[in-house]
């Protein structure tokens, strides 16, 4: 017999994300664009865990435009609820209904889906949920927002680290994974610190090119 409890077997080889991910897609395609209010609601309007991925997802798509600075912000703005303690998330009207086209859609999350399908398969239902619970979503909306900020810096190449420890804390809320959430958390320190050196070296670059 399998002694194992619900909370030690591992989530679904298809994960909520990913389901969810295919299912705008699909909407997305179908309707030619949505706007970020009618992304926003697809993903679950009233999940934090949702507005962070979809919002993050993003900057890490290889499309022209200035879609880190974007969504970046958008999630600035989301974080701030998240500290505030607010259960639902809205966006400013003027963001809201900023549209996305279908095809941006669809570059997203087939570009993004491999990296949502690794992290899933580290997902443990209900594992350490304290740490990923209604109470530790206002302390994780400051790391949230701070990776925010980095998204949203015109960086080359700086968005895979905070994109990735994004993606980790929203799935770990998702499922109620603390451990993962804090692996997010940790992952976050080390993409702000690389975030930090980056724009530190762009600055010499700078300040050498221009001279005293």
């Amino acid at each position: 017999m399998n002694s194992a409890t619900p909370n030690d077997e591992p989530a679904a080889e298809t994960g909520v994300a990913s389901r969810r991910l295919a299912r705008l897609r699909a909407h997305a395609t179908e309707a030619g664009s949505v706007s970020l209010d009618e992304l926003m609601s697809a993903m679950g309007r009233s999940s934090i865990a949702f507005a962070i991925l979809i919002l993050s997802l993003p900057a890490l798509t290889p499309i022209p435009g200035p879609f880190g600075f974007v969504f970046g912000s958008c999630l600035a703005i989301v974080s701030l609820q998240i500290i505030a303690g607010f259960r639902r998330i809205w966006l400013p009207q003027f963001l809201g209904r900023r549209q996305v086209s279908g095809g941006t859609i669809d570059l997203m999350v087939r570009y993004t889906a491999p990296m949502v399908a690794r992290v899933e398969t580290l997902l443990r239902k209900n594992r350490m949920r304290h740490f990923a619970g209604p109470r530790a979503q206002a302390f994780l909306g400051v790391p949230v927002l701070l990776l925010a900020i980095a998204v949203a810096l015109p960086i080359p190449f700086g968005n895979l680290l905070p994109v990735a420890a994004l993606v980790m804390i929203a799935l770990g809320l998702m499922e109620r994974d603390g451990l993962v959430a804090i692996l997010g958390v940790a992952m976050g320190v080390v993409a702000l610190g690389a975030t930090g050196g980056l724009v530190y070296a762009a600055a010499w670059g700078l300040g050498s090119i221009v001279g005293p």
